[in-house]
């Protein structure tokens, strides 16, 4: 994946980057839940551990899939914008291009948010010993969502609505904004 990245290429770029950075923030906050499950002063908190594992495993598999994804909805754009502009299959399959353009990089987003809300609300139920490995991967997960907001703007102007461009780009800032606060409060 590095070498793919550095190589001159279109793809894969930051989307696939910032897919890989949710996925290693979501397994560094499923190793401090393992690392809390089974230890006496958490066993009240045991259910939510055990499902946070679960739920972490999931959420590193799907940046993963979002980060190839974003990978390959940026490469049928990237083509499509190489065509003549009045090219009839270029007018046709370009509003499902950028709407994939778009959509991927908003899912990562809203992931990666989801991710910074999940281990904020860890912090207090795992292993003190490893709040930094978690203050880290709040970091990633904001750092994603961060990466990923640059893809939604970057794509955003290909959006024929301008209402819907102005609501999706302050809709993304402001998970963005949520996901930095998350992070400032575990202390990333």
């Amino acid at each position: 994946m590095l070498a793919a990245t550095s190589a001159k290429s279109p793809t894969p770029g930051g989307g696939a980057i910032a897919g890989m950075t949710g996925a290693l923030a979501a397994a560094l906050a499923a190793m401090v839940v393992r690392y809390s499950i089974g230890k006496k002063n958490l066993l009240a908190h045991q259910p939510a551990l055990e499902a946070s594992a679960t739920a972490l495993d999931a959420m590193r598999d799907e940046f993963i899939s979002l980060g190839d994804r974003d990978a390959q909805a940026y490469a049928a754009l990237n083509t499509l914008q190489k065509l003549p502009a009045d090219d009839a299959h270029r007018r046709a399959a370009m509003p499902e291009a950028v709407q994939n353009a778009i959509g991927v990089p908003l899912r990562t987003l809203r992931l990666a948010l989801d991710l910074a809300r999940d281990c904020a609300n860890l912090a207090p139920i795992t292993n003190a010993y490893l709040a930094s490995d978690l203050r880290i991967a709040g970091a990633l997960a904001e750092a994603a969502a961060r990466a990923s907001l640059c893809n939604v703007q970057v794509n955003a102007p290909l959006l024929e609505d301008a209402a819907k461009r102005a609501s999706l780009v302050a809709q993304s800032e402001a998970m963005v904004r949520e996901a930095r606060d998350l992070a400032a409060r575990l202390g990333g």
